[in-house]
């Protein structure tokens, strides 16, 4: 029987580095001969890419973004997150249900216990065996996404939102210690990928 793999998310204000880090980690797991999936949210399928189209450019109420999010969930959940697990591959996701806490609910004010049915009835029996949040400030982040690419509509919030955005996946962080590491961001870039390759080469024995 295939041992089932390990699911691993990256959470993080936008601008936070996410993405470089995935891909140190990945190397990491894949020298020691793990399989490993890299996915993101919203997205990972061709419903959730195009779902996340809508999402990030096209205006909307709250309500109906944070379905959009579970809708794309769902897919992704299904196309993509839960096979891999059941066929040993290790799957690194950008963003996940967090990410929904800390933009709809902290970010935009959804009731955090209608995202917590939403969670419910979509991924009731799973949630990561680890998260690694990437803590910068907003304004760190906003100078990063400055220099990067045309801010989309999550990107072009103002600092006060990304402030709201952070302090709730820091709660989320003290919520559930044995889940979270919380990482500093605004350390070099080559300084954060060793301290994760490290942290992966311990925290898979």
């Amino acid at each position: 029987m295939t041992a089932r793999g390990r699911f691993i998310t990256f959470e993080g204000i936008d601008g936070a580095g996410k993405s470089t880090q995935i891909a140190v980690v990945a190397n990491t797991l894949r020298e020691r001969a793990l399989q490993v999936v890299i996915t993101r949210e919203p997205g990972g399928t061709a419903v959730g890419e195009a779902l996340r189209e809508v999402i990030l450019h096209q205006p909307m109420g709250i309500g109906t973004e944070t379905l959009l999010m579970f809708a794309a969930r769902a897919e992704h959940l299904e196309r993509v997150i839960r096979p891999a697990l059941g066929a040993g591959t290790w799957v690194l996701c950008d963003r996940f249900t967090d990410a929904t806490y800390a933009y709809q609910s902290g970010g935009r004010g959804m009731s955090a216990e209608r995202i917590g049915e939403l969670e419910q009835w979509v991924h009731p029996d799973l949630q990561p065996d680890l998260t690694l949040l990437i803590d910068v400030p907003p304004d760190v982040a906003a100078q990063r996404l400055a220099r990067a690419r045309n801010a989309d509509r999550f990107e072009a919030e103002q600092v006060d939102f990304f402030a709201r955005v952070r302090n709730a996946y820091l709660d989320r962080a003290r919520t559930e210690p044995q889940r979270f590491i919380v990482i500093d961001g605004t350390q070099p870039a080559e300084v954060i990928g060793a301290r994760l390759g490290e942290l992966m080469l311990r925290w898979n024995g």
